[in-house]
């Protein structure tokens, strides 16, 4: 699915493409919400779940790489420079 295709979905389809399709290759804590990264073939999802009100806030996709800097930044490489 081409990410305007996916933009064009409503939320419960999204989900259940996510869930589907995507891979889910990183997760994150922000506020009040923690955010699944899905990878997809051709672009990311970022779906930001509201953990007071237990539903999905919104999705974020995208196709560049500036998002995905809060993800990398969590990945531990100090161990692999030895």
């Amino acid at each position: 699915m081409k990410l305007s295709d996916f933009i064009l979905l409503n939320e419960e389809q999204k989900k259940n493409m996510l869930i589907h399709e995507g891979i889910l290759v990183g997760k994150r804590n922000v506020a009040e919400c923690i955010v699944f990264l899905f990878q997809l073939p051709d672009y990311y999802v970022e779906s930001w779940f509201n953990k007071k009100s237990g539903a999905v806030q919104q999705f974020i996709a995208f196709t560049n790489m500036e998002p995905l800097n809060p993800y990398l930044e969590e990945i531990a490489i100090e161990g692999l420079l030895n």
